[in-house]
């Protein structure tokens, strides 16, 4: 493995964990939380979320299974990989994210400052236990192809900027505190990072064309079931339906003219 392909996944890895402080300072710029401005910019997330899981990463893995197993088993094993990834997000929040979800019931019947306050602090540690696998992901996407890495890196990157939005303004607005608003997106980002040195650890040693096919299939299914459990009804929450849906398309359209010009 050459040490500048793993320079150039690192540094794209902390790029995308330190957007969220971009979406962190965005939080600052009203008095009120702009539920149209946090509605678009979550859709526009969800929709390059899904553009690049299937456009890009879910038919490399495809090839590059097909290319191990032959054309029926390696689609049965790109397919499984998918899923997989989904099931393994579903158990993540189950067993890690529950007492998120009800603080964030709780912060809907009371919406005081504490409520506020506990929501987003539980947000940003939900949203770090997923940057931990999104950092992985990343990581080894560059590993495997370089054009591939920046394409998920981007994405995830335009991601946290929206989740970096949802950590830093019931924080801010509970608080009044810039610094301890923007601490928490920024703590939280730099689990993707951290993420990635681990997983290159732990699994350097098994990396193979299979490997990657396997682990960006599983990708693609997590980026997925984020997009359309997360972003997509958080953004759809304070009833801005139609402004979501239309800014997922042209998140979709954005990814889709700026993998052309790549």
């Amino acid at each position: 493995m050459e040490t500048g392909n793993i320079l150039t996944a690192f540094t794209l890895t902390l790029f995308a964990g330190l957007a969220m402080g971009i979406g962190s300072i965005f939080s600052f710029m009203g008095k009120k939380t702009n539920h149209k401005f946090l509605a678009s910019s979550l859709g526009f997330a969800c929709g390059v979320m899904i553009y690049v899981a299937f456009i890009e990463i879910f038919p490399e893995a495809r090839e590059s299974l097909v290319e191990s197993f032959g054309e029926e088993k390696g689609l049965w094993i790109t397919v499984l990989s998918f899923f997989s990834g989904m099931i393994f997000m579903i158990f993540t929040e189950k067993f890690c994210l529950g007492n998120h979800e009800k603080e964030e019931k709780d912060c809907c019947h009371c919406c005081n400052n504490n409520s506020l306050y506990r929501m987003g602090v539980m947000t940003a540690i939900a949203i770090a236990i997923h940057n931990f696998p999104e950092g992985i992901a990343i990581f080894t996407s560059v590993l495997k192809d370089t054009t591939l890495g920046f394409s998920v890196a981007l994405a995830i990157a335009i991601h946290n900027i929206a989740v970096g939005i949802a950590i830093s303004a019931p924080i801010y607005y509970a608080t009044g505190s810039r610094l301890r608003a923007f601490s928490f997106a920024i703590l939280s980002g730099l689990l993707e990072p951290i993420g990635a040195i681990f997983g290159y650890i732990l699994l350097r040693n098994y990396m193979s064309e299979t490997f990657f096919g396997v682990l960006l299939s599983i990708v693609s299914g997590i980026m997925i079931y984020i997009a359309l459990d997360e972003l997509l009804p958080s953004a759809q929450k304070d009833g801005e339906h139609h402004i979501a849906t239309y800014s997922m398309i042209l998140g979709m359209g954005v990814m889709a003219i700026s993998l052309i010009i790549i």
